[in-house]
């Protein structure tokens, strides 16, 4: 019984540190700029800046099928590999299209552009100028799956619908952490909105 218990003891304090962590490194993260516009009761209204992407297009639409296959090439590339075996800075959040088929993206640390950008091994991944936008967004915690994806995806229409917000068909699930973070998880799904809602 006693051993049970420092072992107990043991597995969660290597937790615990692993928490900590990566709540660590969470703060030394680059992340995709926007400014917040306005706030309405459950979504936002964000401007995005201008910004570059490592980009994978996938052939399934299913976030369970697809996510760990696009996550698993874009971060071969950024851990070196590349060209120049060059290891590049992880950026917060991954994005994923939200479309038939779907392309996972990694923001560019702002250091870099495409002629300085070490060129992928892998032919599938290219690179994408994203222009400044306006978005709606509205945020959820936990893990994410196909199933809260889509809820959630519906409740941002139906309250952008509610406040006669046109919005367009590109949307996009944003993922905040790494799937070894348990606490203060953070998910997002956005849209870009007609261009005649906001001003940018």
């Amino acid at each position: 019984m006693k051993n049970s218990l420092i072992f107990l003891g043991v597995i969660l304090l290597i937790i615990i540190i692993i928490q900590l962590f990566a709540l660590n490194e969470q703060k030394n993260i680059e992340t995709y700029p926007y400014a917040l516009n306005k706030e309405y009761k459950g979504f936002e209204i964000r401007n995005y800046e201008a910004s570059l992407f490592s980009t994978v297009q996938l052939s399934g639409n299913k976030f369970k099928d697809v996510s760990s296959e696009g996550f698993s090439i874009l971060a071969g590339y950024i851990f070196g590999g590349n060209e120049k075996n060059e290891k590049i800075a992880m950026t917060s959040p991954v994005a994923m299209s939200l479309e038939d088929s779907v392309t996972m993206m990694f923001m560019v640390p702002k250091k870099f552009n495409k002629e300085t950008l070490p060129q992928p091994k892998q032919s599938q991944i290219k690179f994408r100028e994203e222009p400044a936008k306006t978005v709606a967004a509205i945020v959820f915690g936990g893990w994410a799956n196909d199933e809260k994806i889509e809820s959630y995806m519906e409740k941002l229409k139906s309250a952008l619908d509610k406040e006669g917000i046109a919005y367009t068909k590109r949307f996009y699930f944003l993922g905040y952490n790494p799937p070894f973070e348990f606490f203060n998880r953070r998910n997002e799904i956005i849209v870009e909105l007609e261009s005649d809602n906001f001003e940018l």
